[in-house]
C-alpha cells in the first residue's frame, strides 16, 4: 500500500512538477501554521506576564486620525487587549512565534518541497528581504482587523479570555494566510534545482550556482 502511494506520488511529481510543489507547499505550511497556532499563545501568555505589556510599540507612522492622533504601521499601545493594544509583549509574540515558524519553512520547503540544490545563502537573502515585505504588508493589514476582532470577541460577545485566544488564533491564521498565497510563487523563483551537469560544471570551475 505504502509502496503503492510512493509510486503514483513519484510518477505525478514527474507529470505535474508544479502542481506537486503547491500540494506539498500547502502541506508543509499547514503544518508551520499548527506549529505557530500552539506556540503564539504560550508565548503571548509568558511576555503578558512581564512588564512589556506597559511598554508601548509604535512605529512608523503612516498618517493621523480623525482626532488627530497619529496613525502606525505597527501600532501596539500599552495595556492588555481589547483596552490597550498588547505593548511590546503582544508584538514580540506574533514576530518570534513568524520568525521561528519561517525559519523552519525556509529548510523544509527548500529541502522538501523543491528539492533545491541551488545557493543556500542567495536564496536566504531573498527570502529575507520577501519575510520584511510580508511582514510589513501584514502589520498594514492588521491595523484594519486586529481591533474590531478583539473588541468584537472580547467585549461585544462578552467572553473574555477566551475570546482572546480565539482572536489570536483568528489574527495568527490570517498572517498565515498571507504569507501562504504569497511565498510559493518566490519559492519557485529562489528555490530553483540546478541540473546535475551544471552543478558538476561550477564545482570544476570553483563558482557557486
Amino acid at each position: 500500500m505504502i509502496n503503492s502511494i510512493k509510486e503514483w506520488w513519484k510518477g505525478f511529481e514527474e507529470r505535474h512538477e508544479t502542481g506537486s510543489q503547491f500540494v506539498m507547499f500547502f502541506i508543509l505550511s499547514n503544518g508551520v501554521t499548527v506549529l505557530q497556532l500552539a506556540l503564539m499563545p504560550i508565548l503571548k501568555s509568558f511576555l503578558d506576564n512581564t512588564d512589556l505589556i506597559n511598554q508601548s510599540f509604535q512605529w512608523l507612522t503612516l498618517g493621523t486620525r480623525g482626532d488627530g492622533s497619529p496613525y502606525y504601521l505597527f501600532d501596539y499601545p500599552a495595556g492588555a487587549l481589547p483596552g490597550g493594544g498588547g505593548g511590546l509583549s503582544y508584538f514580540l509574540a506574533v514576530q518570534v512565534t513568524i520568525l521561528i515558524a519561517q525559519v523552519i519553512n525556509f529548510f523544509a520547503q527548500r529541502n522538501v518541497t523543491f528539492k533545491s540544490n541551488s545557493s543556500i545563502w542567495r536564496a536566504a537573502f531573498w527570502y529575507v528581504v520577501a519575510y520584511i515585505g510580508i511582514t510589513i504588508g501584514a502589520a498594514f493589514l492588521q491595523t484594519l482587523y486586529k481591533d474590531p476582532i478583539y473588541t468584537l470577541l472580547m467585549e461585544t460577545w462578552g467572553w473574555g479570555a477566551t475570546g482572546q485566544t480565539i482572536a489570536d488564533v483568528i489574527t495568527m491564521i490570517i498572517n498565515s494566510a498571507v504569507s501562504f498565497w504569497i511565498f510559493f510563487p518566490i519559492f519557485k523563483v529562489i528555490f530553483k534545482r540546478v541540473p546535475e551537469a551544471e552543478m558538476n560544471e561550477s564545482d570544476t570551475t570553483g563558482e557557486v550556482a
